[in-house]
C-alpha cells in the first residue's frame, strides 16, 4: 500500500491516480497493487505533489539565463579549437581532427596521408 500523505496532491493529480487504479484493477491486479502502481505513475510523471510551498530551491530566471550564457559560451569556446604552441599537440591529436586541421589548410594528398605524414604537412 503506497506510504505518505495525499493532502499536498492536487485535485487533478487526485483524479488520474484514481483513474489509474480502477484500471489496473480492471486488468486484475489487487487493490493495494494497483494503488501503489497509480501513485507511482502520477509521481513520476508529474514529480509528485503539489509543488507551491517551501521544500526545494527556486532559482531566478536571471541566474539560469546567465547560467545558460556561461554554459554556451564555454562550448562555443571548445569547439574554436586550441592554439598550437608546441609539436606535441599536433601528434597527441587523432588522424581524424589532423584531416580536418589540414582541409582547412586547404594541403594537397592529405586523404592519402598517414598519421605521421599530416603532422609533418602541418608543422611545414
Amino acid at each position: 500500500m503506497p506510504r505518505g500523505d495525499k493532502d499536498k496532491y492536487t485535485e487533478k493529480q487526485k483524479r488520474k491516480a484514481e483513474h489509474i487504479e480502477e484500471s489496473y484493477e480492471h486488468k486484475g491486479v489487487s487493490k493495494d497493487e494497483a494503488e501503489a502502481r497509480a501513485w507511482a505513475t502520477v509521481n513520476k510523471q508529474s514529480g509528485g505533489g503539489d509543488k507551491s510551498g517551501g521544500s526545494g530551491s527556486k532559482t531566478a530566471s536571471a541566474e539560469k539565463k546567465t547560467a545558460r550564457s556561461d554554459s554556451a559560451k564555454r562550448a562555443a569556446k571548445t569547439r574554436e579549437g586550441h592554439a598550437r604552441t608546441s609539436n606535441a599537440s599536433l601528434e597527441s591529436q587523432t588522424k581524424q581532427s589532423l584531416l580536418k586541421e589540414a582541409r582547412s589548410k586547404n594541403i594537397k594528398g592529405r586523404s592519402t596521408m598517414t598519421k605521421a605524414e599530416l603532422v609533418q604537412a602541418l608543422r611545414n
